[in-house]
């Protein structure tokens, strides 16, 4: 390890909340050090394309929609899953594109979501205690005392199912299967089996005009049929993401090559911890999430820590305020960081502040709470006068019953029928689109939507 990336292990002297209790931290370090010689999954060049577009965003110029699994299981690595997944990704992402006529960035929860905090580091079930299950990264989801073992081979496992997802990922994106076409195709077919398809005519029907539009800009049929893509995940191992950060040949700085943007989550985010010193030392965007207990003050530090140059596209707030405390909380955040003279993104996560317990047990959510909770976002930023840069959303491609609500309603009693998740409920591919369109006629109604521009093709498609 070159003297550089040594500088970042001032988080090792630092409390790391919501670390595994490794049973061999000698194998611990075995694990890193070959990681440490693994190649990198991503390249700082695309990470400063990503920190590039995300200055959009903070700019009010781009939108940012991210959205994947809450937890990913190495089993998920299968071609049907990631495509699946990417093309209800894609599918949303060009009703934002036609809805709103700016470029939308498309960044998935995939590719190292692997491991999740617990609020008790400790299940019960009948009488027996065994370790929280922490994620693939660090233990299984069966409810037995070898499963639950903290294994750092995991870590391993980890690495190559990031590097076969992210393989797929990058064929599916520039083969031909992200064509605009046949993603407007796609739409066009959900609208008319949608129950509630009515609703989203006036929109298809603008895409039908947008489609149009630039394809008589395009001067190459090839920007119709790929686009970039960006992979993003919770820094939440940091042994792991600190075995993966190298120095670019370029710049002679540090960046994190497990992904493009690395999020802070809201129980990791202490000024004085391990996980914001580290975010701190490399190059990635990075994203923190900001709940309801989030103080004006926490966040100016946060910007101070994270982001002392002011540099827009390198800090990204991701507040999950819940539906019943976003009007009353989000504004002075907002005014305070605005005034302050920082350019974040502001990012809207409407699902974890929305979670509740079904009488099944089944942890759920609402999808008329998460729509209301992106209405009282882009009611506050437009009181405010300031940008709703995007959403952030825990969603699946597959058919599954995790969320109560939508345009094909799934009810209660339904929970049990396809509940898949291996932690927190997802939308479904149906109700996924539902939220888009329903989204994007909310941004549209705010006020007339700025004429396309063939500037804005490549990032747009």
């Amino acid at each position: 390890m070159n003297a550089p990336v040594k500088a970042l292990e001032t988080w090792r002297r630092l409390p790391a909340a919501q670390q595994p209790t490794w049973p061999d931290p000698a194998a611990v370090r075995a694990v890193t050090a070959e990681l440490a010689a693994y190649p990198p999954l991503v390249f700082a060049g695309e990470c400063d394309e990503l920190r590039s577009r995300l200055a959009a965003v903070a700019r009010g110029k781009a939108f940012l929609l991210q959205g994947g699994d809450c937890a990913e299981t190495f089993n998920a690595v299968t071609a049907d899953q990631v495509k699946a997944k990417l093309k209800t990704l894609l599918q949303m992402a060009a009703i934002f594109t036609y809805a709103l006529a700016v470029p939308v960035i498309k960044v998935g929860r995939i590719a190292g979501q692997y491991s999740k905090p617990r609020s008790k580091p400790v299940e019960t079930r009948h009488g027996v205690e065994l370790p929280a299950y922490r994620g693939d990264a660090v233990n299984g989801l069966e409810f037995t005392s070898q499963a639950r073992t903290p294994d750092p081979e995991r870590l391993k496992q980890m690495y190559r199912a990031s590097a076969a997802t992210l393989n797929l990922i990058r064929a599916f994106t520039t083969g031909g299967f992200a064509d605009l076409r046949r993603v407007h195709e796609w739409n066009q077919d959900f609208v008319a089996q949608s129950p509630v398809g009515k609703r989203y005519a006036r929109l298809t029907q603008g895409a039908d005009d947008a489609l149009g539009f630039l394809a008589a800009c395009a001067a190459d049929p090839a920007e119709f049929r790929s686009v970039d893509f960006f992979a993003s995940h919770e820094a939440l191992l940091l042994d792991y993401e600190a075995a993966l950060t190298r120095v670019d040949a370029r710049t002679g700085l540090p960046y994190d090559t497990s992904g493009h943007l690395l999020w802070i989550g809201e129980r990791t985010r202490q000024l004085d911890g391990a996980h914001v010193e580290f975010a701190a030392g490399v190059r990635n965007p990075i994203a923190v999430k900001l709940g309801p207990a989030s103080t004006t003050d926490e966040a100016l530090a946060l910007i101070d820590k994270l982001d002392p140059g002011r540099e827009p596209g390198r800090l990204s707030f991701i507040t999950r305020m819940g539906c019943d405390k976003v009007r009353d909380l989000l504004p002075t955040l907002v005014e305070k960081v605005t005034s302050s003279g920082a350019q974040v993104a502001w990012i809207c996560d409407p699902m974890h502040g929305n979670t509740f317990n079904a009488a099944s047990g089944h942890k759920t959510r609402r999808f008329g709470d998460i729509l209301d909770e992106v209405k009282g976002f882009l009611e506050v930023h437009d009181a405010l006068g300031t940008h709703p840069g995007g959403l952030h959303i825990e969603l699946t491609g597959d058919n599954v019953t995790e969320c109560v609500g939508g345009g094909d309603e799934i009810f209660t009693a339904d929970l049990h029928r396809r509940y898949k998740s291996a932690c927190d409920p997802r939308l479904n591919c149906y109700q996924s689109l539902d939220l888009a369109f329903e989204v994007a006629k909310l941004y549209r109604d705010r006020a007339a939507p700025a004429k396309l521009h063939k500037s804005a093709l490549p990032a747009a498609v």
